[in-house]
């Protein structure tokens, strides 16, 4: 709890992880509208709770890794819930490439948090 020993790599993985959690819950709070519609897309019932639900695992998930606390359980959860987030993108814009909103921008942290995962002390 509360590593932050910058000289390990999966430290500084654990670390970015978490920052990375944030924007997307910023975005959300940014742009509820455009939030609702993606999930409106992607076939969620009630998008506006989905949209609540992620933006509160978002932060709490992103401040746990962050501060190095429950580290592999949060890790596992973003890893599961990137990928989600991958394949849902995937389903929505039936693109690969992040640059027009495919899924490969998730499925990279996914795989990322995968790692943090397994490699936590």
């Amino acid at each position: 709890m509360f590593d932050f020993d910058l000289s390990n790599g999966y430290v500084i993985l654990r670390i970015i992880c978490g920052f990375f959690m944030i924007p997307n819950a910023i975005a959300k709070l940014r742009n509820p509208a455009g939030a609702i519609a993606f999930f409106t897309a992607a076939g969620f019932p009630y998008p506006h709770l989905f949209v609540n639900f992620t933006v509160v695992f978002e932060i709490t998930v992103g401040l746990a890794l962050i501060a190095g606390i429950w580290t592999s359980y949060a890790a596992g959860l973003t890893a599961v819930f990137m990928l989600v987030a991958a394949l849902v993108d995937f389903k929505v814009y039936k693109t690969w490439l992040w640059t027009n909103k495919g899924c490969e921008y998730p499925l990279f942290w996914a795989i990322c948090a995968m790692v943090v995962a397994f490699n936590t002390i």
